[in-house]
């Protein structure tokens, strides 16, 4: 007894499949993407003393004020915006527990805002600081040995009216005001116990020692407002001179991953011809070939494969235009036996009888032109083929072979 099994067949329609393949296409280029750029879209307004940052020790509220005002502002996530000097003014905010910035690091004009505050961030909201302690001083102090190894931070109570090269103000620090006791830079703002901001010396580089005058909660007071945005002007040339808030040294620098670099100009454009060649390499694979040829002898055998063999050799010896007198010899024989001309005739009178035939035939050349083109050896390859297959042309018409 036999079973029939049941005939199978495709689970899938073609298109179907080309759907799912697009679908497939189309998803896999949206994780490709996302990957590449996720670290980017990631929320930056965290708590901390950051240009990003909206929390009381952060900055972003320094650069609304300072765009509000019609400065050229940015924030730079290039680790080169610190090396490269010149025009821009470049403000570094620091963070007690952030990392150091190396004088030989930074090219001025600067400012660099040392930090006075602890934070404890909240879990539920990471861009809301639940309160702010004042750090101590010698944690500060670890980013002023930088530029001065026997500098102190000093607090002092606030001193009321403020002397400076830009007027007279009266900012109000929280708890204490920060200093700065030091022998070896220039103070540009003193006040009693030590300088409020001062200049390394022979370099462009301003070091500001409290960051109430210029921080979310110091500018929420109106004299520290134009106490910052006057210290700003000063050590920026007056205003003239883009400003550019680096966010590196909090760990913001812009990464560099394989995937975004060919995702990204440049060299977008040399990945989509690439990922178009796979494809059309793809297409080609899979609609140019049929079924499998079969295998074949390495020699042919039968008259066609003698043939181009034989005319391989003569090729290989270079003995293809010596060919015409023989080809000649061999239409000769094969018109008369296809003729029925008698061995008996000279060769004179046998040229004569062939071109007296063609004549009555109506054709045009002559048995006499056709052999004075083969008697000798041609001057080309292309010479003997054009004489040779006028003379087999010839030989058809006149035996009206087809």
């Amino acid at each position: 007894m036999s079973e029939h099994l049941p005939q199978q067949s495709a689970p899938f329609t073609g298109r179907m499949a080309t759907v799912l393949i697009i679908v497939a296409l189309l998803s896999l280029g949206a994780v490709l993407a996302l990957m590449a750029w996720s670290p980017d879209l990631v929320s930056r307004d965290k708590a901390g003393s950051t240009p990003y940052s909206r929390s009381s020790t952060g900055y972003a509220g320094l650069v609304d004020m300072l765009e509000a005002r019609g400065d050229d502002v940015s924030i730079s996530r290039l680790s080169q915006s610190l090396e490269i000097g010149g025009r821009r003014l470049l403000i570094a905010t620091l963070s007690i527990n952030g990392r150091d910035i190396e004088p030989d690091e930074i090219s001025g004009p600067a400012l660099i805002i040392l930090p006075k505050w602890t934070y404890r961030e909240n879990p539920a909201k990471r861009s809301w600081e639940i309160d702010a302690d004042l750090a101590s001083a010698e944690r500060a102090m670890i980013h002023l040995r930088e530029f001065d190894e026997d500098g102190e931070i000093v607090r002092r109570k606030t001193p009321g009216a403020l002397e400076t090269p830009f007027g007279r103000f009266r900012p109000d620090f929280e708890d204490e005001m920060q200093l700065i006791e030091t022998d070896l830079l220039e103070p540009v703002i003193s006040a009693r116990g030590g300088a409020l901001l001062a200049k390394v010396p022979g370099r462009e580089i301003y070091i500001l020692s409290d960051p109430d005058l210029l921080n979310n909660f110091g500018l929420a007071r109106l004299e520290n407002a134009k106490t910052g945005l006057g210290l700003i002007d000063e050590v920026g040339g007056g205003g003239t001179r883009p400003i550019v808030f680096d966010a590196t040294v909090h760990g913001f620098e812009r990464s560099t991953n394989l995937l975004k670099i060919l995702l990204d100009i440049p060299y977008l454009g040399a990945t989509l011809i690439a990922l178009a060649t796979m494809f059309l390499i793809g297409w080609a694979a899979a609609i140019r070939f049929g079924a499998p040829e079969r295998e074949t002898r390495a020699i042919l055998a039968g008259k066609r494969a003698l043939a181009d063999n034989s005319a391989g050799l003569i090729a290989m010896a270079k003995r293809e235009r010596r060919m015409a007198p023989g080809y000649l010899s061999l239409s000769r024989r094969a018109l008369s036996r296809e003729l029925g001309l008698p061995r008996t005739l000279s060769e004179d009178e046998y040229i004569a009888l062939l071109d007296r035939m063609a004549k009555q035939n109506g054709m045009e050349t002559s048995f006499t032109e056709l052999q004075s083109g083969l008697s000798s050896s041609a001057s080309s390859r292309d010479d003997l083929t054009n004489k040779a297959r006028a003379l087999w042309r010839w030989r058809k018409e006149m035996t009206h072979e087809q």
